[in-house]
């Protein structure tokens, strides 16, 4: 039974990246991020105040960026694995978060985060903290 939860909760995150990433590669003039979700659980045993996490790992080429977006109802946490990734928030600014650094984007927060190396590609481990699963991980915001 736990190998068919398992394989359920792999095809239910497949499900939901596909349409995400393509949102992601249609907003980009070059190539974006590889975002591979490498985790998507319900949290057990906490009030239900956070619903669910997701991992993902994200590879920026270099001067790729993701779109401007927001994740409604989600906290994101980004470690910073390889590289350098550039995380601007609207409202508060821009901040150069490096290997081994780790950034917090609020949710709801209007965001991007970008790879500013010519040359270098970036990694970082995404971490978001959900408390509404009827709600979109990722929506685009036109600029």
């Amino acid at each position: 039974m736990k190998i068919i939860r398992r394989e359920f909760l792999c095809l239910s995150g497949i499900t939901v990246a596909v349409p995400v990433m393509s949102k992601f590669a249609l907003a980009q003039t070059q190539p974006g991020p590889k975002l591979s979700q490498i985790l998507r659980r319900d949290l057990e045993n906490q009030g239900q105040v956070v619903q669910e996490t997701v991992v993902s790992v994200v590879e920026f080429g270099p001067g790729s960026a993701a779109p401007w977006h927001l994740h409604p109802g989600a906290q994101e946490l980004l470690y910073v694995i390889d590289g350098n990734v550039t995380i601007e928030v609207e409202g508060r600014g821009t901040t150069v978060i490096k290997t081994g650094e780790i950034g917090t984007i609020p949710a709801e927060f209007v965001h991007l985060a970008r790879n500013e190396s010519a040359s270098a590609s970036a990694k970082a481990l995404v971490v978001h903290s959900r408390s509404a699963k009827d709600k979109p991980l990722v929506t685009v915001v036109k600029k």
